[in-house]
């Protein structure tokens, strides 16, 4: 089940943009719940969902329901309100 109070990061091990994600949360110190879309079929249909049936990753959500796709580090650093 989400923790509706943390950011979720959809993702897959081998997308050098969700590595890049998880490395700036974790900098950070962000807390978030990383999912893996390859071994979670409902969390890839739902990246889907939320990306016109494109399997997009990383695609990051927050608390708000508002979301990131594919976000740069500097898109993801401005969002969470950090310097690089």
């Amino acid at each position: 089940m989400r923790d509706t109070e943390k950011i979720v990061l959809y993702g897959t091990t081998w997308c050098g943009g969700t590595r890049r994600c998880r490395l700036l949360l974790d900098r950070y110190g962000i807390p978030y719940e990383w999912i893996d879309i390859d071994q979670d079929e409902q969390a890839g249909e739902l990246v889907e969902s939320l990306n016109r049936g494109s399997r997009s990753v990383p695609t990051v959500v927050w608390p708000d329901g508002s979301k990131l796709t594919e976000p740069t580090e500097e898109e993801l650093a401005k969002k969470l309100g950090v310097s690089l």
